[in-house]
């Protein structure tokens, strides 16, 4: 069964920042103890350190808002690339901040997993 690469990566995004925007620290099933996260210059390895310092960003509310979804298949083996830009609002903040985003997702028996994480904030 051929898998619609742009699909999944939609329907992980939408799952992934709705997730981050209501609970961050409930994020740990989607990483693996050979994940990776890059956010900004703070390279982390395994879920138990990448929700840590997720849980640990200096603010309560997010609301994250895409702007850009763009989807590659990354191996033969049904590997994901996604590159997503959107807006940040961050707690009462009025202007919204620009981030980039890139997921290497890994299929994992019936869904996936976040192998690569890559975090960027946006400064113009």
């Amino acid at each position: 069964m051929s898998v619609d690469f742009n699909t999944v990566a939609t329907e992980f995004c939408n799952f992934y920042y709705q997730q981050f925007d209501s609970d961050r620290t409930q994020l740990g099933n989607l990483y693996r103890n050979e994940s990776m996260l890059t956010f900004e210059t703070s390279q982390l390895q395994g879920a138990k350190d990448i929700v840590e310092k997720l849980a640990s960003l200096p603010f309560q509310k997010v609301s994250h808002r895409i702007s850009t979804l763009d989807a590659q298949p990354a191996s033969p083996n049904g590997d994901i690339l996604v590159m997503v830009t959107g807006e940040l609002l961050i707690d009462e903040e009025q202007n919204a901040q620009r981030y980039s985003q890139v997921f290497h997702l890994i299929p994992e028996g019936n869904s996936y997993y976040v192998f690569n994480d890559i975090f960027r904030l946006n400064y113009s």
